[in-house]
């Protein structure tokens, strides 16, 4: 079924920009507009999985 893959992709997706936050935060001098760039993205990819599991 395409939307588990899509679902999984998806996920990883989540996961991963999660990774890339917490290792810009840890930076001495943390590039604020590049978090709010991937917490942005990672807010666009949990609506979208929530839109996912709902259909």
């Amino acid at each position: 079924m395409i939307g588990t893959e899509q679902v999984e992709q998806l996920r990883a997706q989540h996961a991963d920009l999660e990774v890339k936050i917490e290792k810009e935060n840890q930076r001495p001098r943390p590039d604020d507009d590049y978090i709010h760039q991937l917490k942005r993205e990672k807010l666009r990819i949990k609506d979208e999985l929530q839109r996912l599991e709902i259909a």
